[in-house]
Protein backbone atom coordinates (compact mmCIF):
# COMPACT_ATOMS: atom_id res chain seq x y z
CA UNK A 1 0.00 0.00 0.00
CA UNK A 2 1.53 3.53 -1.13
CA UNK A 3 -1.52 5.67 0.00
CA UNK A 4 -3.35 4.55 3.05
CA UNK A 5 -5.69 7.84 2.63
CA UNK A 6 -7.21 6.23 -0.22
CA UNK A 7 -8.38 3.22 2.16
CA UNK A 8 -12.46 3.51 1.15
CA UNK A 9 -12.30 6.50 -0.75
CA UNK A 10 -13.73 7.05 -3.94
CA UNK A 11 -11.80 8.18 -7.17
CA UNK A 12 -13.34 8.86 -9.72
CA UNK A 13 -11.12 8.13 -13.48
CA UNK A 14 -11.50 9.39 -17.34
CA UNK A 15 -9.41 7.57 -20.09
CA UNK A 16 -9.25 4.85 -17.45
CA UNK A 17 -9.88 1.63 -20.23
CA UNK A 18 -5.66 1.74 -20.91
CA UNK A 19 -2.64 3.24 -20.48
CA UNK A 20 -1.79 5.54 -17.82
CA UNK A 21 -5.87 5.68 -16.59
CA UNK A 22 -6.00 1.76 -16.41
CA UNK A 23 -2.82 1.82 -14.19
CA UNK A 24 -3.87 4.33 -11.79
CA UNK A 25 -7.22 2.44 -11.36
CA UNK A 26 -5.33 -0.60 -11.06
CA UNK A 27 -2.87 0.75 -8.10
CA UNK A 28 -5.84 2.94 -6.42
CA UNK A 29 -8.06 -0.56 -6.12
CA UNK A 30 -4.62 -1.96 -4.38
CA UNK A 31 -5.00 0.95 -2.14
CA UNK A 32 -8.54 -0.02 -1.31
CA UNK A 33 -10.36 2.66 -3.05
CA UNK A 34 -13.74 2.55 -4.90
CA UNK A 35 -13.36 3.24 -8.31
CA UNK A 36 -15.51 5.06 -10.64
CA UNK A 37 -13.92 4.26 -14.30
CA UNK A 38 -15.42 6.19 -17.22
CA UNK A 39 -13.56 5.55 -21.01
CA UNK A 40 -15.51 4.80 -24.11
CA UNK A 41 -14.32 1.11 -24.12
CA UNK A 42 -17.36 -0.41 -21.99
CA UNK A 43 -16.01 -3.91 -22.89
CA UNK A 44 -12.15 -3.36 -21.80
CA UNK A 45 -14.09 -1.26 -18.46
CA UNK A 46 -16.39 -4.61 -17.86
CA UNK A 47 -13.26 -6.76 -17.73
CA UNK A 48 -11.49 -4.26 -15.32
CA UNK A 49 -14.47 -4.00 -13.00
CA UNK A 50 -14.70 -7.98 -12.45
CA UNK A 51 -10.89 -8.15 -12.56
CA UNK A 52 -10.50 -5.26 -9.53
CA UNK A 53 -13.51 -6.53 -7.45
CA UNK A 54 -12.40 -10.10 -7.26
CA UNK A 55 -8.95 -8.99 -6.83
CA UNK A 56 -9.24 -6.49 -4.37
CA UNK A 57 -12.95 -6.64 -2.92
CA UNK A 58 -13.75 -2.60 -3.50
CA UNK A 59 -16.51 -1.38 -5.94
CA UNK A 60 -15.98 -0.51 -9.45
CA UNK A 61 -18.78 1.57 -11.02
CA UNK A 62 -18.36 1.70 -14.93
CA UNK A 63 -19.85 4.18 -17.58
CA UNK A 64 -19.36 4.36 -20.76
CA UNK A 65 -18.97 8.94 -22.42
CA UNK A 66 -17.14 10.43 -25.06
CA UNK A 67 -15.43 13.37 -23.19
CA UNK A 68 -15.47 15.30 -26.05
CA UNK A 69 -19.15 15.38 -26.49
CA UNK A 70 -20.48 17.88 -23.38
CA UNK A 71 -24.05 16.39 -23.99
CA UNK A 72 -22.84 13.22 -22.87
CA UNK A 73 -20.65 14.57 -20.13
CA UNK A 74 -23.95 15.91 -18.55
CA UNK A 75 -25.95 12.58 -19.01
CA UNK A 76 -23.42 10.05 -17.31
CA UNK A 77 -23.00 12.97 -14.17
CA UNK A 78 -26.86 12.74 -13.90
CA UNK A 79 -26.95 9.25 -13.40
CA UNK A 80 -23.60 8.69 -11.13
CA UNK A 81 -24.97 11.34 -9.00
CA UNK A 82 -27.87 8.93 -8.78
CA UNK A 83 -25.21 6.30 -7.42
CA UNK A 84 -23.12 8.17 -5.34
CA UNK A 85 -22.78 11.65 -2.95
CA UNK A 86 -19.55 11.94 -2.48
CA UNK A 87 -16.41 11.83 -5.26
CA UNK A 88 -12.74 12.36 -3.24
CA UNK A 89 -10.55 12.45 -6.14
CA UNK A 90 -11.41 13.35 -9.50
CA UNK A 91 -8.36 12.45 -12.17
CA UNK A 92 -8.99 13.63 -15.57
CA UNK A 93 -6.97 11.55 -17.51
CA UNK A 94 -8.37 11.07 -20.64
CA UNK A 95 -6.96 12.71 -23.61
CA UNK A 96 -5.41 12.63 -26.89
CA UNK A 97 -2.86 14.18 -29.31
CA UNK A 98 -1.79 14.26 -33.32
CA UNK A 99 1.81 15.17 -33.88
CA UNK A 100 1.22 17.30 -37.02
CA UNK A 101 2.54 20.20 -38.76
CA UNK A 102 -0.29 22.69 -38.01
CA UNK A 103 -0.61 22.84 -41.97
CA UNK A 104 -1.49 19.61 -41.85
CA UNK A 105 -4.04 19.69 -39.07
CA UNK A 106 -7.24 20.08 -40.25
CA UNK A 107 -9.83 22.45 -37.89
CA UNK A 108 -11.44 19.34 -37.21
CA UNK A 109 -8.56 17.36 -35.56
CA UNK A 110 -7.82 20.74 -33.45
CA UNK A 111 -11.49 21.03 -32.64
CA UNK A 112 -11.52 17.80 -31.13
CA UNK A 113 -8.25 17.97 -29.40
CA UNK A 114 -9.93 20.83 -27.62
CA UNK A 115 -12.98 19.12 -26.52
CA UNK A 116 -11.46 16.29 -24.98
CA UNK A 117 -8.32 17.51 -23.89
CA UNK A 118 -9.13 21.02 -22.14
CA UNK A 119 -13.29 21.44 -22.49
CA UNK A 120 -14.50 18.28 -21.60
CA UNK A 121 -12.27 18.69 -18.52
CA UNK A 122 -13.31 21.42 -17.76
CA UNK A 123 -16.79 19.93 -17.76
CA UNK A 124 -16.18 17.07 -15.46
CA UNK A 125 -14.32 19.57 -13.09
CA UNK A 126 -17.31 21.60 -13.25
CA UNK A 127 -19.69 18.80 -12.65
CA UNK A 128 -17.86 17.64 -9.39
CA UNK A 129 -16.46 20.49 -7.87
CA UNK A 130 -19.93 21.71 -5.89
CA UNK A 131 -19.82 18.43 -4.18
CA UNK A 132 -16.11 18.79 -3.40
CA UNK A 133 -16.57 22.03 -2.23
CA UNK A 134 -19.03 21.03 0.38
CA UNK A 135 -16.61 17.96 1.49
CA UNK A 136 -12.91 18.70 0.34
CA UNK A 137 -11.44 16.49 -2.20
CA UNK A 138 -8.89 16.45 -5.13
CA UNK A 139 -8.68 17.38 -8.53
CA UNK A 140 -5.99 15.78 -10.80
CA UNK A 141 -5.35 16.82 -14.49
CA UNK A 142 -3.36 15.14 -16.42
CA UNK A 143 -1.51 17.89 -18.37
CA UNK A 144 2.09 17.63 -20.28
CA UNK A 145 5.42 18.36 -20.20
CA UNK A 146 4.52 19.57 -23.83
CA UNK A 147 1.99 22.23 -22.25
CA UNK A 148 5.29 23.92 -20.72
CA UNK A 149 7.55 23.86 -23.63
CA UNK A 150 6.06 23.79 -27.31
CA UNK A 151 7.94 22.00 -29.97
CA UNK A 152 7.33 21.72 -33.65
CA UNK A 153 3.94 19.34 -34.79
CA UNK A 154 2.35 19.62 -31.35
CA UNK A 155 0.94 23.55 -32.08
CA UNK A 156 -2.49 21.99 -31.18
CA UNK A 157 -1.54 19.43 -29.02
CA UNK A 158 0.63 21.93 -27.11
CA UNK A 159 -2.19 24.56 -26.77
CA UNK A 160 -4.24 22.13 -25.61
CA UNK A 161 -2.15 21.21 -22.19
CA UNK A 162 -0.78 24.82 -21.51
CA UNK A 163 -4.85 25.65 -21.19
CA UNK A 164 -5.29 22.73 -18.61
CA UNK A 165 -2.42 24.12 -17.00
CA UNK A 166 -3.14 27.32 -16.89
CA UNK A 167 -6.72 26.55 -16.02
CA UNK A 168 -5.36 24.54 -12.64
CA UNK A 169 -3.42 27.39 -11.50
CA UNK A 170 -6.62 29.52 -11.50
CA UNK A 171 -8.86 26.49 -9.68
CA UNK A 172 -6.69 25.90 -7.23
CA UNK A 173 -6.72 29.41 -5.60
CA UNK A 174 -10.76 29.64 -6.88
CA UNK A 175 -10.91 26.35 -4.19
CA UNK A 176 -8.11 26.56 -2.06
CA UNK A 177 -10.30 27.48 1.29
CA UNK A 178 -12.53 24.39 0.84
CA UNK A 179 -10.33 22.23 1.35
CA UNK A 180 -9.88 21.36 -2.44
CA UNK A 181 -6.64 20.29 -3.71
CA UNK A 182 -5.47 20.92 -7.48
CA UNK A 183 -2.88 18.99 -9.24
CA UNK A 184 -0.96 19.05 -12.50
CA UNK A 185 0.59 16.11 -13.77
CA UNK A 186 3.43 16.97 -16.51
CA UNK A 187 4.74 14.09 -17.43
CA UNK A 188 6.80 13.64 -20.57
CA UNK A 189 6.44 10.75 -23.24
CA UNK A 190 4.79 7.86 -21.76
CA UNK A 191 5.20 4.34 -22.77
CA UNK A 192 1.10 3.71 -24.30
CA UNK A 193 -1.09 3.52 -26.88
CA UNK A 194 -1.21 7.03 -27.21
CA UNK A 195 1.70 7.04 -29.15
CA UNK A 196 -0.28 5.17 -31.77
CA UNK A 197 -2.84 7.96 -32.69
CA UNK A 198 -0.34 11.01 -31.66
CA UNK A 199 2.84 9.26 -33.89
CA UNK A 200 1.40 7.46 -36.60
CA UNK A 201 5.37 6.78 -38.42
CA UNK A 202 6.45 5.56 -35.08
CA UNK A 203 9.32 7.04 -34.93
CA UNK A 204 9.66 9.66 -31.76
CA UNK A 205 9.28 7.05 -29.06
CA UNK A 206 12.35 5.40 -30.56
CA UNK A 207 14.15 9.06 -31.11
CA UNK A 208 13.56 10.04 -27.51
CA UNK A 209 13.68 6.04 -25.80
CA UNK A 210 15.98 7.25 -23.16
CA UNK A 211 13.23 9.94 -22.16
CA UNK A 212 10.64 7.52 -22.33
CA UNK A 213 8.43 6.90 -18.72
CA UNK A 214 6.97 3.85 -17.74
CA UNK A 215 3.01 4.26 -17.22
CA UNK A 216 3.39 1.81 -13.69
CA UNK A 217 5.91 3.99 -12.97
CA UNK A 218 3.96 7.39 -13.22
CA UNK A 219 0.74 5.66 -12.03
CA UNK A 220 2.38 5.11 -8.38
CA UNK A 221 3.72 8.72 -8.57
CA UNK A 222 0.43 10.24 -8.91
CA UNK A 223 -1.44 7.79 -6.42
CA UNK A 224 1.03 8.60 -3.73
CA UNK A 225 0.32 11.99 -4.14
CA UNK A 226 -3.64 11.94 -4.05
CA UNK A 227 -5.52 13.60 -1.05
CA UNK A 228 -2.21 15.85 -0.56
CA UNK A 229 -1.64 19.36 -1.35
CA UNK A 230 0.89 18.69 -4.63
CA UNK A 231 1.09 21.31 -6.89
CA UNK A 232 2.75 19.83 -9.83
CA UNK A 233 4.12 16.37 -10.25
CA UNK A 234 6.58 16.84 -13.18
CA UNK A 235 8.61 13.41 -15.00
CA UNK A 236 11.53 13.52 -15.78
CA UNK A 237 13.03 15.37 -13.83
CA UNK A 238 15.38 16.91 -16.82
CA UNK A 239 12.43 17.98 -18.83
CA UNK A 240 11.71 19.39 -16.17
CA UNK A 241 14.61 21.03 -15.68
CA UNK A 242 14.49 22.33 -19.38
CA UNK A 243 10.87 23.97 -18.63
CA UNK A 244 11.90 26.10 -15.88
CA UNK A 245 15.31 26.60 -18.38
CA UNK A 246 12.93 27.79 -21.54
CA UNK A 247 10.74 30.47 -19.06
CA UNK A 248 13.87 32.18 -18.24
CA UNK A 249 15.56 32.09 -21.63
CA UNK A 250 12.91 30.85 -24.27
CA UNK A 251 14.97 31.94 -27.35
CA UNK A 252 17.87 30.31 -25.99
CA UNK A 253 16.42 26.75 -24.94
CA UNK A 254 14.67 26.83 -28.65
CA UNK A 255 18.02 27.60 -30.40
CA UNK A 256 19.94 24.84 -28.49
CA UNK A 257 17.46 22.65 -28.59
CA UNK A 258 16.34 22.95 -32.26
CA UNK A 259 17.40 19.50 -33.02
CA UNK A 260 16.03 17.46 -30.26
CA UNK A 261 12.57 19.24 -30.33
CA UNK A 262 12.49 18.13 -34.05
CA UNK A 263 12.45 14.65 -33.48
CA UNK A 264 9.27 14.26 -33.93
Amino acid sequence: MINKKLNGKIVLITGASSGLGEQMARICAQNGAHLILIARNVEKLCAMKNELEHTYKVRVSIYKADLGNLQEIDNVFTIIFKDVQKIDVVVNNAGFGLFKPLLDTSMNEAYNMFSVNTLGLIAVTKQVLPMMIKSGGHIINIASQGGKISTPKSSIYSATKSAVIAFSNSLRMEVESYGVYVTTVNPGPIETNFFQIADQSGNYLKNVGRWVLNSEVVAKRIVKKMLTPTREINMPYIMNVGSVFYTLFPSLVEKLGKNAFNKK
